[in-house]
């Protein structure tokens, strides 16, 4: 019992200094600004290479984020836990990103088609389990599958972020589970 109290307390600190570094960073502080990105970039990297499976990619989206980030950190006005509110901006980033390449057309068709080989998956060696099964899936699949069983996302707001029908984003979910399940049995 003792050690939850202690816990709590903790998480409330915890808490309260990141409130703290939020605010100070809204008004210009660069040291507090760090402080966040210290304490966040991990799981925007994490998201960013679920969604564009490609780590340069991803590190290079998760770079605009921060840009991003520092640029309209005074919009975020508490109603929601920071880290929600990032991930939120994250995932927007992340799309806007694909939708931004030359041919993002052509890699959606050839993506939904191939799904991401074999051998390039690999090459993300920092990825273990299922995220490695994640980055193989084709890419609309893919993304549809990490903003809803990942980041928990419902199917109008993908639809609406992704600019697709419910229903493309429900079919691509279960295409995506699917696949997973598929592989995950044969590996």
């Amino acid at each position: 019992m003792l050690v939850n109290a202690e816990q709590a307390f903790s998480q409330t600190q915890t808490a309260q200094q990141e409130l703290q570094s939020i605010e100070k960073a809204q008004q210009g502080d660069q040291d507090a600004f760090y402080i966040l990105y210290q304490t966040h970039v991990k799981r925007v990297y994490a998201l960013c290479l679920r969604l564009v499976a490609d780590p340069a990619q991803a590190e290079d989206v998760t770079q605009e984020v921060f840009v991003q980030l520092w640029q309209k950190i005074h919009s975020f006005d508490g109603q929601s836990q920071f880290s929600t509110w990032l991930h939120r901006v994250a995932s927007n980033i992340a799309i806007s990103y694909l939708r931004k390449q030359k041919n993002w057309i052509q890699r959606v068709v050839s993506s939904e088609d191939a799904g991401m080989e074999h051998e390039q998956a690999a090459q993300c060696q920092e990825l273990n389990g299922l995220d490695k099964l994640i980055v193989r899936l084709p890419e609309r699949a893919r993304q549809v599958f990490v903003l809803h069983a990942v980041e928990g996302y419902r199917h109008e707001e993908i639809a609406q972020m992704m600019n697709m029908a419910v229903g493309s984003s429900k079919s691509q979910y279960h295409r995506a589970r699917g696949l997973l399940q598929e592989w995950y049995e044969n590996e």
